[in-house]
């Protein structure tokens, strides 16, 4: 009896003490004490003490001390296993350990509880395996824990952290005889990071109907869908919706909402918001920072930046990604390489491959085709595709073809299966007026099995997502559209517009040329636009690819001819074309 009311006391004196651990010092000077008192072995303590070490950022520590060779993990229970499978599942760099520890856990026979399986599937998911998680998945079922609300919820968030989940994700959530918000959430959050962001905004809109009430994460993943969809319209009534609903405005919420209209073509309403906002973190700075640079403002950026540093927040790397892309889009080259000195001597970044990046496309961008070569020669990491892509366009748009067609044979031998090189080696025959070249290329290309990637355009128009390619006839308005698009060719040729027929990577005659440029996915989405809203009204297009040189003419004169704004958000920017003018002053 004695013994017993020793243990307990012995207990509650290094509960208490772990209670009030707030440092590593103390948490090794208590492991000594739990020793001491012979509490080596002790379940509730040492659950206690991984608690603490997961509060500090000390599991490793704990768990070489739980699982040394002495220790008598037969001893241990499921709540113990529990703390530190979370704790390792919370980490950022070692979620593959919360896996380890539970095939620790059921190979030592000790039973898995309903608490155990949130953490272990969350573990699953920061390690994205989908095999792993489906594994898992049959564990959960076999131990009779497949109907619990919260097991089915984390399971719905693994499936759609894994490549190629989603699907089984869904399935998982049709299965739910209810669902709460968080399933929601997780499931709509699935579509965005795959990409299925229509999908994403359809699911929101069943939530609703559903009678679900959804909270800030649901809104912050609505948002990234009216980003990735450049859905204005649908992001402003998000908003309001957010204000009539109360929903708390968390700061991952204002920071979405500032994404979402820098992203969607209103930065001033971003700058707006971001100028109201308390608590501002470094990804508001940085996204209002991102959402200028696009929009081609790169003077407001640079000066954004520096307040921003005035008010002690330090620049991370993705900081200085788009204020080099603000200099970038708005041909500050001086600025740019100022920025890329200061951002290594003085805060001590170490430029990634991203940086590097911007600062060939800066100077491709200027024209300086030769010195971005030379500094791509004397980078201290080896360039990837994406920075030689960007050197070989700039050859091909300078007339640097020789140069161009070097350095993309180089680009195909080390990727011979991307389609994208063989395009650019295509595109700069074409130019050259090499077409035999040009057509053994495309027929490589066939021969591989692979395809170019279409063009696309998507414009938003009451509520609805529309969505064009290049020669689609699929729309019920075919017809309509196709003679809105033959009567703005007509009234731009009066006006002046000279077609760019070198665009067009076939060897025909100049009038199918013009014939194929007036099928591109941006003139029938905006002949669909001036066909169903009412004159003068804006309009907004989402192009997925960098907008060609034609169509960024065509559009100048369709503004001023129709008297539209016009803006088009491609794959690098923002360009707002009104009056006949483009805000990008013909800088792409």
């Amino acid at each position: 009896m004695k013994l017993i009311i020793k243990t307990r006391e012995a207990e509650q004196s290094c509960l208490a003490l772990l209670q009030l651990c707030d440092v590593v010092p103390k948490l090794t000077q208590i492991q000594a004490h739990i020793v001491k008192l012979g509490l080596r072995n002790n379940p509730l303590v040492l659950t206690k003490f991984a608690a603490t070490a997961s509060d500090l950022k000390a599991v490793d520590y704990a768990s070489s001390v739980l699982f040394s060779p002495d220790s008598h993990t037969h001893l241990y229970d499921a709540f113990l296993f529990n703390t530190i499978i979370r704790a390792y599942a919370h980490t950022s760099h070692a979620k593959r350990k919360a896996l380890w520890f539970y095939r620790v856990m059921v190979k030592g026979g000790v039973l898995p509880n309903k608490f155990t399986y949130p953490f272990v599937l969350k573990g699953c998911a920061g390690v994205g395996d989908l095999n792993l998680g489906k594994s898992v998945h049959g564990s959960v079922v076999k131990y009779g824990f497949g109907d619990d609300v919260h097991v089915r919820n984390t399971l719905v968030h693994m499936y759609c952290c894994c490549g190629g989940g989603v699907e089984s994700a869904r399935k998982v959530f049709d299965e739910m005889p209810s669902s709460d918000s968080v399933a929601w959430s997780a499931m709509i959050g699935g579509y965005v990071r795959v990409g299925w962001s229509s999908d994403a905004v359809e699911m929101f809109r069943e939530m609703q109907m559903r009678g679900v009430r959804p909270d800030e994460v649901t809104m912050v993943s609505v948002l990234s869908a009216c980003t990735d969809l450049g859905a204005l319209e649908l992001g402003k009534w998000v908003e309001s919706y957010i204000e009539k609903e109360g929903i708390q405005k968390s700061v991952e919420l204002c920071n979405a909402l500032i994404d979402m209209f820098a992203k969607c073509g209103n930065v001033d309403k971003a700058l707006k918001l971001f100028r109201r906002m308390s608590g501002r973190t470094i990804v508001s700075w940085t996204s209002v920072i991102d959402g200028l640079a696009m929009h081609g403002r790169g003077e407001e950026a640079v000066g954004l930046f520096e307040e921003m540093i005035g008010d002690g927040v330090e620049p991370d790397d993705v900081a200085f990604i788009g204020l080099l892309s603000a200099c970038s889009h708005s041909g500050l080259v001086d600025e740019g390489k100022r920025y890329f000195s200061m951002m290594v001597e003085r805060f001590g970044c170490v430029p990634k491959i991203e940086h590097y990046g911007c600062m060939v496309d800066m100077l491709c961008r200027a024209g300086h085709v030769k010195e971005a070569l030379e500094f791509i020669r004397k980078m201290p990491i080896e360039p990837n595709p994406i920075v030689l892509r960007t050197l070989i366009s700039a050859c091909r748009a300078h007339g640097e073809l020789k140069l161009g067609e070097s350095i993309t044979k180089e680009l195909i031998r080390a990727e011979p299966m991307h389609g994208s090189n063989y395009v650019l080696l295509s595109n700069i025959y074409a130019k050259m007026n090499h077409w035999e070249k040009k057509t053994k290329t495309r027929e490589a290309m066939d021969k591989k099995g692979m395809k170019k990637i279409p063009g696309s355009t998507m414009i938003e128009l009451d509520n609805e997502i529309y969505e064009f390619v290049a020669g689609d006839k699929s729309h019920k308005q075919s017809k309509e559209i196709y003679e809105m698009v033959d009567e703005m060719g007509r009234k731009m040729k009066r006006a002046g517009y000279v077609p760019t027929t070198s665009e067009v990577l076939l060897d025909i005659d100049e009038e199918d040329k013009e014939d194929a440029l007036n099928r591109h996915s941006e003139k029938l989405a905006i002949a669909f636009a001036l066909l169903n809203t009412p004159p003068g009204t804006p309009i907004r297009i989402v192009k997925n690819l960098r907008v060609c040189e034609d169509c960024h003419s065509a559009t100048k004169f369709i503004s001023k001819i129709y008297n539209r704004e016009i803006v088009v958000r491609d794959r690098n920017r923002f360009h707002h074309f009104k009056n006949g003018l483009c805000s990008c002053k013909d800088f792409w």
